[in-house]
């Protein structure tokens, strides 16, 4: 299957800080059977939460998704500290070998929870971007066969990859903020950002067209909460999402699980509408994502927030994904 620009794809998220890789690998197939054509992967060290419990190793967990199913995967990843560049490039390279224009890798500058493993300095926001954008050049001058030596925010020496594939995958720059949005277009292939009101959604897309990225795609996560009722849709959203709702200073620069559910102890069920669709009705659903197909999203990855997974797939199999695909 051939990433095809001009193709509309709603996908599922594959949330590792959620869910065993065991029964990732299940629901991913589920929502393939279901009419889902499209998934991608968080990549983290650590949960957002205590309550979220897990953190599989997601490009363990890739090779045998992209097998089990015939879906495009994307992944977002922070190379730099946690992840040397070469390793990612050579990673990437690997499944795109495997699974022939079926992945792509979107690049941020990462979360100090996930970073503060090595035990090394965590930059300032300025030196994480700079040290983002050395890592792109390095994986994109390795994809291309070159030699590479380069001395940096990141060190290599003499990296060639040997296993490449005929198509590099895409690299996609990841972004929360307008600021980010419009630096990612002089650089990515694309655009993923998180689902906001349709006005701020707007304007993160004007941000990226501003900074180059007109004409390139735009993907989106969208955050929702879909169960059988209002009302334990917003309770599911509060009890697995509620330490992810706070701004991106925030959520980059805290430490632990722990410091982010400390965080989240005054976070009322009714502060997740803001943050997160929740909505036991299908096509109110449709209606949030028409908006976003509309402001020129070409892929939506679905991120249900709550643990009802299997009733999320067969329900949006049915009622959702159809109505958008036509």
């Amino acid at each position: 299957m051939n990433q095809d620009n001009n193709m509309l794809r709603i996908g599922y998220h594959a949330s590792h800080e959620q869910f065993k890789p065991s029964e990732l690998l299940k629901f991913v197939q589920q929502a393939e059977q279901a009419g889902f054509n499209a998934s991608m992967s968080s990549d983290h060290f650590a949960p957002w939460s205590l309550d979220q419990g897990e953190s599989g190793f997601a490009w363990s967990w890739l090779g045998a998704a992209m097998q089990a199913t015939n879906l495009p995967f994307g992944i977002v990843n922070a190379p730099g500290q946690r992840y040397h560049p070469a390793i990612i490039a050579q990673a990437a390279a690997t499944l795109a070998e495997m699974f022939p224009e079926r992945f792509w890798v979107a690049m941020g500058s990462g979360q100090y929870i996930n970073e503060q493993i090595t035990g090394d300095h965590w930059p300032v926001k300025q030196d994480r971007n700079d040290r983002l954008k050395e890592c792109v050049d390095i994986i994109r001058a390795l994809w291309d066969g070159e030699t590479v030596t380069h001395k940096g925010l990141v060190k290599v020496e003499q990296a060639k990859l040997y296993t490449r594939a005929k198509v590099a995958p895409k690299i996609i720059g990841a972004a929360i903020t307008e600021e980010t949005a419009e630096w990612v277009g002089s650089w990515a292939d694309g655009l993923i950002t998180v689902s906001k009101p349709p006005k701020e959604l707007k304007k993160m897309v004007e941000a990226f067209h501003r900074g180059g990225g007109e004409g390139k795609p735009m993907y989106l996560k969208v955050q929702l909460s879909y169960d059988k009722d209002d009302k334990k849709a917003l309770q599911g959203a509060h009890e697995q999402w509620r330490s992810n709702i706070f701004p991106s200073a925030v959520l980059s620069d805290l430490r632990t699980a722990k410091q982010l559910e400390q965080a989240a102890m005054f976070v009322r069920e009714e502060d997740l509408r803001a943050h997160v669709r929740i909505s036991s009705d299908p096509n109110q659903h449709v209606e949030w994502l028409q908006q976003d197909i509309d402001l020129g999203f070409s892929q939506l990855i679905l991120h249900n927030v709550n643990l009802e997974q299997e009733r999320f797939i067969e329900v949006f199999g049915d009622r959702v994904v159809p109505q958008l695909l036509g």
